[in-house]
């Protein structure tokens, strides 16, 4: 019995490892695919608009040469160029959206600057430590044991923690200090929370980090806010404080 339940938490803490590796490995990446969006509809005019240039000579050479007595039918080639003409608008239409949502953000980022100064509980795997202390907190059923793991942006496991949940609201509070004792310094870690279920397997939990607001950005997927060197999107804000 004693080593059906050590197998079991000992599943907890590797699936809650793994969990905030994989975290870490998208909070180093930094979002590096922020302008794909731009590039692709960019590469999608370019070469509608070559398509265009080609097809207009094509047909302007096919008209200077035809033969008087049998005139060509344009008609397809009438209908392909109002096709061309239909797609430029559409990425005209796509670029002008661009731009208006860019100001609509730029209109967000000077509104939330109000949000500066507060503490923000947030949906995000980014934990920031901020004064030697990073918060979270998970509803949990009573008697629910719980495991949580905290990487570095390298994908270094720095902290496990297992306990015993209480019934409903549970905040988990962390020091900064690695398995050994070590203070870590201030910044973006990645952190997992599961639970183990009937069955002896893990589960996710649904969890909220604590933050100060330092600041207020325009990231790659719209507006983020910064806690100290963690970033989170605006959109994971539950509530301030």
């Amino acid at each position: 019995m004693v080593s059906a339940v050590t197998s079991n938490l000992l599943a907890l803490k590797q699936a809650t490892d793994g969990a905030a590796k994989s975290s870490a490995a998208t909070l180093a990446s930094g979002g590096g695919a922020a302008s794909s969006g731009a590039s692709t509809q960019e590469g999608a005019f370019a070469s509608m608009a070559k398509n265009e240039t080609n097809f207009l000579t094509l047909l302007t050479a096919q008209l200077k040469h035809q033969d008087p007595s049998s005139p060509m039918n344009t008609e397809n080639m009438a209908s392909q160029l109002a096709q061309f003409s239909s797609v430029e608008q559409q990425v005209q239409t796509n670029t002008h959206l661009k731009s208006l949502i860019a100001l609509n953000e730029s209109a967000q980022l000077t509104q939330d600057k109000s949000m500066v100064g507060q503490i923000a509980s947030v949906s995000t795997t980014t934990l920031p430590l901020q004064s030697g202390k990073g918060t979270l907190s998970f509803n949990a059923g009573a008697g629910d044991i719980i495991g949580v793991s905290v990487a570095d942006r390298t994908g270094q496991i720095v902290k496990n923690d297992m306990l015993r949940a209480q019934g409903g609201k549970n905040n988990w509070v962390w020091d900064g200090q690695d398995n050994s004792g070590n203070q870590l310094t201030d910044g973006a870690y990645s952190v997992s929370v599961k639970k183990m279920d009937s069955q002896g397997g893990t589960i996710d939990v649904p969890f909220y980090v604590s933050g100060k607001v330092t600041g207020v950005r325009k990231g790659a997927s719209g507006v983020d806010i910064m806690m100290g060197d963690a970033e989170a999107p605006l959109s994971g804000v539950q509530s301030l404080s």
